[in-house]
């Protein structure tokens, strides 16, 4: 939702606004909009895929802030897209936008205001380590936030200029109004308040000279997401009287004058009507109904989310999702433990994909992910032949849609999503390592949370295209060893890059490889939590940085030998070997098609030999008290590098490696060792 102009309009007679210092309140946050607004204007990479930690460090700031004040936060969330489709032309119209300027920071670089993809799950998973309530609609959040403030009668925390027409007993405190970053002392009582501005509608009505009851019939004819009377409200007296070169806010301001001779919102329609000319009967009929849910959407009704924030109570379905969406996903979906393209998915049978900052001329990175999708939606759908989801995204620079057929193959056949949370574990891990085309043994040998982004990278070596190459590999484990050692230590300003990285435009070959590697891993992620995440789910904003990874790439093209980015005895180098080994390179041969859902439908063999040793040897670089047993991983590490650098046919060898038998090296370990420096250089 959101009324054109409004806000300019609310700030040009910024007299509207009372000065609050706020605490000791609950308080109903917009959290779509401030997860905008925490990321956008806190200067944090947009261009890069992300700086995670640094904005997992500031959601924690803000809330510290409030808590200090003593302020209670209830967070609301966006769900599925509007089931009714009235909303569907201004998606399509702001995913078009999105797209072009995406490209244009590709391009040229500065700032496109393109959030990066991981974060909105960095910020739920954030709120949730805080302990902060959470609650993520079914549809949309507005009238819902609105609700639970007017029952609780507390203020909404929000810059969608729809909250300045609900009407808020407690008001409206806008974020860019909201000064949280320096929280004021109260003389010697030493009482937190935070500086702040308050909005009620009262007070508009009063300095605008108009009906409380007209307002949402305002916010209809000026326009909103919901009405597009643009057309037909341009041959208005109103706009005719708007001073020339005004713009929207001129616009609103005689639309205003004109609205104070009206008490009841009925008779404001109908001379609204007789303003507009000769329309025909179903033209009419159209402003009419347009009309009417645009002022509709200011009606409130009683809050289903009180009771789950105060007693637990999971909500009831909307009347047209019973029967489609499972009674066991109503608490992960409210929770925010499920995304929720689910429900659109259920519902609509349509899902819109994120845009991410890449060139027009490189194919969508969601690309690369969607045979994980595709399980996704087997489980959701089944695998009838006439079940299809029809995917929004990016093609060159248009929006382009495309109707996926779900797969469910293999092991997934043995689920049905009635029972799915019922499942036993291991048959709900094999079906992730199905689709990600991932032997179990790859994974042993690693810390449980560092487990599915491995097995992510191991699906994007495979399937990214162009293959990636050594350094961005490399590169992207560097990152995760780095955020690994600081996550508990030093914190994510180690991990802050300088603002003149995060402006400047992406390197496009980069930027498209770590895109494929992020939507793999978000959709990883949504499979993960539908599956009732039988591989533990990891720390997401260490996952990736993307200024440093950018970095790196650069760094090892230079040669650089990785003993000065890491100790070469110390854990970190052993966590990255790890990681690194874990990793198999992409063979010539291989296919592009995902293992679980390729063109026979069978995950490609992996040789045995390589699986043993990846097991073995992991466990070995875990061990910090053994220098022998350290050398000895090494040895096992160049030779498996050297041997897989070779293409050498493992498969008919059947023989496990053994930490302390040195029978089964290479008969020419010097190979092996050139290998290594050329792999490590």
């Amino acid at each position: 939702m959101g009324v054109q102009g409004l806000c300019r309009l609310i700030e040009a007679n910024s007299q509207i606004y009372r000065d609050v210092r706020f605490r000791d309140s609950r308080l109903v946050i917009d959290g779509c909009n401030l997860c905008h607004w925490l990321y956008f204007r806190s200067g944090l990479d947009q261009n890069h895929g992300g700086e995670y930690a640094a904005f997992e460090d500031l959601i924690g700031k803000f809330v510290k802030a409030l808590k200090d004040c003593r302020i209670e936060p209830y967070v609301v969330l966006d769900g599925g897209t509007d089931i009714t489709g009235n909303k569907l032309e201004t998606l399509r119209s702001r995913a078009k936008d999105r797209i072009q300027r995406a490209h244009a920071v590709a391009e040229e670089g500065g700032w496109g205001s393109i959030l990066p993809p991981l974060a909105n799950q960095v910020f739920k998973q954030m709120l949730v380590r805080l302990e902060v309530p959470l609650a993520q609609c079914f549809g949309e959040a507005d009238r819902e936030i609105a609700a639970l403030a007017s029952e609780w009668k507390c203020p909404v925390l929000s810059n969608d200029s729809d909250f300045y027409i609900f009407d808020l007993p407690a008001g409206l405190l806008p974020i860019h109004r909201f000064q949280w970053k320096s929280v004021g002392r109260n003389g010697s009582r030493r009482e937190s308040f935070i500086r702040c501005k308050s909005y009620t509608t009262s007070s508009f009505c009063t300095l605008f000279n108009i009906q409380h009851q007209v307002l949402p019939v305002f916010a209809a004819l000026a326009g909103n997401d919901y009405v597009k009377l643009r057309e037909v409200r341009l041959t208005s007296c109103w706009a005719r009287s708007a001073p020339a070169g005004s713009g929207s806010t001129g616009l609103l301001e005689e639309l205003l004058r004109w609205l104070r001779g009206f008490q009841r919102p009925q008779e404001t329609v109908e001379a609204a009507l007789r303003l507009m000319g000769d329309l025909s009967r179903q033209r009419e009929a159209e402003v009419l109904q347009g009309l009417s849910l645009g002022t509709e959407e200011y009606q409130l009704h009683p809050s289903y989310l009180r009771r789950f924030f105060t007693d637990g109570t999971v909500p009831h379905l909307l009347p047209d999702a019973v029967g489609l969406v499972p009674d066991w996903a109503r608490l992960p979906l409210t929770q925010g433990r499920l995304t929720d393209d689910i429900l659109d998915v259920l519902l609509l049978k349509r899902v819109r994909l994120g845009v991410m900052v890449d060139h027009s001329s490189l194919p969508s990175a969601h690309l690369t992910s969607r045979p994980l999708r595709r399980v996704m939606y087997g489980l959701l759908l089944g695998g009838g032949r006439s079940a299809r989801v029809e995917e929004s995204d990016r093609k060159g620079l248009r929006l382009d849609s495309c109707r996926i057929r779900p797969a469910l193959r293999g092991v997934a056949q043995q689920l049905k999503l009635d029972l799915l949370n019922k499942a036993a574990h291991s048959l709900r891990l094999r079906v992730l390592l199905e689709a990600l085309g991932v032997q179990p043994t790859r994974l042993s040998g690693l810390p449980p949370h560092l487990r599915l982004p491995v097995a992510v990278t191991c699906y994007w070596m495979r399937e990214a295209s162009p293959p990636p190459d050594r350094s961005l590999l490399q590169a992207l484990m560097l990152g995760l060893v780095t955020g690994e050692m600081h996550r508990e230590s030093a914190g994510s300003s180690a991990l802050r890059s300088t603002r003149k990285h995060c402006e400047r435009k992406p390197h496009l070959g980069v930027a498209h490889a770590y895109n494929q590697w992020q939507a793999c891993m978000k959709d990883s992620i949504h499979l993960n939590q539908l599956l009732g995440c039988p591989l533990p789910e990891p720390h997401i904003a260490w996952l990736y940085q993307g200024p440093l990874a950018h970095q790196l790439v650069h760094t090892l093209r230079e040669r650089t030998k990785l003993e000065f980015l890491l100790p070469k005895k110390s854990t970190s180098m052993k966590l990255f070997r790890a990681l690194l080994s874990a990793v198999p390179r992409r063979r010539p041969q291989e296919t592009t098609a995902s293992s679980a859902v390729g063109k026979r439908g069978k995950p490609p063999r992996q040789p045995q030999l390589l699986e043993d040793l990846t097991a073995s040897q992991l466990r070995l670089f875990l061990l910090d008290e053994d220098e022998d047993e350290e050398e000895l991983a090494a040895r096992a590490l160049s030779a498996v590098i050297a041997q897989e650098d070779l293409g050498w046919d493992l498969v008919s060898v059947r023989t496990r490696f053994r930490a302390k038998d040195r029978g089964h090296w290479p008969k020419h370990p010097e190979l092996a060792s050139k290998k290594e420096r050329k792999v490590w250089s």
